[in-house]
């Protein structure tokens, strides 16, 4: 039988162990990958509602955002590197704090405007290919419940709901896909001149999503370098439903899948 003293001594490594893996964790979570879970229909179709990924936290360095409550004690940015356009990023945002997920579109200088749907980046188009149409469910999505924009907006619950999607090219030549649903005030905009130390960020699915178009604080505007998380490199599995732990709602086709 163990005496007091052994269960003493058992209590405390227990403890000590607890707390062990909880500074592992910790570390791990503000010097390499953030878990991120996407919760808004923002970015479809190169992100879904349930993805679950985890953000590159290496890829541009870190700031005082790079800890959780953004407590790091640090000025700017150490071990910076920039984003490339067309990267997927994870970024505080700059006035209400929350993390968004966007890509971005205009880099510090660039001179960025919709006109009649299509992004103009330095006075160049992004040209759009049509690349058929995107479909899913009207029904209620993820632990919020939202229903997705249709272009067939008189479609019933469990009907198909239906985007335009096109294939979008940046000028460096990189693509992804976009999606359509309707004209709307944010398919022709002014021009915007990114300030430097600035990024400006749109989302995929152009007629739902929240982004740098629209000025704080009803939307994003240009967001500071400092606020940069990460990047998303790759979704490592999917959920279908309103919790990530509702295994039988997993996607099996974006196990693991690369983010374009």
């Amino acid at each position: 039988m163990a005496s007091g003293a052994d269960a003493k001594n058992g209590i405390v490594e227990t403890i000590k162990t607890i707390v062990y893996a909880l500074l592992i964790a910790g570390v791990f979570r503000t010097l390499f990958f953030q878990p991120f879970w996407i919760p808004s229909g923002s970015m479809k179709d190169t992100l879904l509602i349930g993805d679950f990924l985890f953000v590159n936290k290496m890829a541009y360095g870190y700031s005082a955002h790079s800890c959780p409550m953004s407590i790091c004690p640090i000025s700017g940015r150490l071990f910076g590197a920039e984003p490339e356009r067309g990267d997927v990023v994870v970024f505080r945002h700059p006035v209400n704090g929350s993390d968004f997920i966007k890509r971005v579109i205009g880099l510090p200088g660039d001179r960025i405007q919709m006109i009649d749907g299509i992004v103009h980046i330095n006075g160049t188009a992004a040209p759009q290919t049509p690349a058929g149409t995107f479909e899913e469910l009207y029904e209620p999505q993820g632990p919020v419940g939202n229903v997705p924009l249709c272009r067939n907006a008189s479609t019933g619950f469990g009907g198909t709901c239906i985007k335009d999607r096109a294939i979008e090219t940046l000028p460096d030549g990189t693509s992804h896909a976009v999606l359509d649903v309707r004209n709307s005030r944010l398919d022709n905009t002014p021009v915007y001149a990114v300030p430097e130390g600035h990024f400006f960020f749109m989302g995929d699915n152009r007629d739902n999503s929240t982004d740098s178009r629209v000025m704080p604080p009803n939307g994003v505007g240009f967001v500071p370098y400092e606020n940069l998380i990460g990047r998303a490199d790759r979704v490592m599995f999917s959920a279908a439903g309103r919790s990530l732990f509702f295994v039988w709602t997993w996607r099996g086709d974006r196990f693991f899948k690369a983010i374009d």
